[in-house]
């Protein structure tokens, strides 16, 4: 799963948060300084645009590896190749 960094904007420490959860109008508690922190497409904070930037490009890249993930085709099994019992062996 793809994780971001975040700079809080208050005490400048750095946490990690799920890119998949970083959209428009999440928040999140900083773990250190415990000031709630708003996510906005539309935000003038620098740290704010910077891990929203981060996220957007994450999802992006996750969504991209699922789908060449979907059109490879399946590793085929391997078969058995052993020895079959012959229909005509009598004991």
């Amino acid at each position: 799963m793809g994780s971001v960094q975040i700079q809080c904007t208050r005490c400048k420490n750095v946490f990690r948060d799920r890119a998949a959860r970083l959209q428009d109008g999440y928040s999140r508690q900083c773990p250190s300084c415990e000031v709630v922190l708003f996510f906005a497409e539309d935000s003038q904070h620098p740290f704010v645009k910077r891990a929203m930037r981060n996220a957007r490009k994450v999802r992006k890249e996750l969504r991209e590896a699922e789908a060449v993930r979907r059109a490879a085709p399946e590793p085929r099994s391997r078969e058995f190749a052993g020895r079959t019992q012959s229909a005509g062996r009598e004991d």
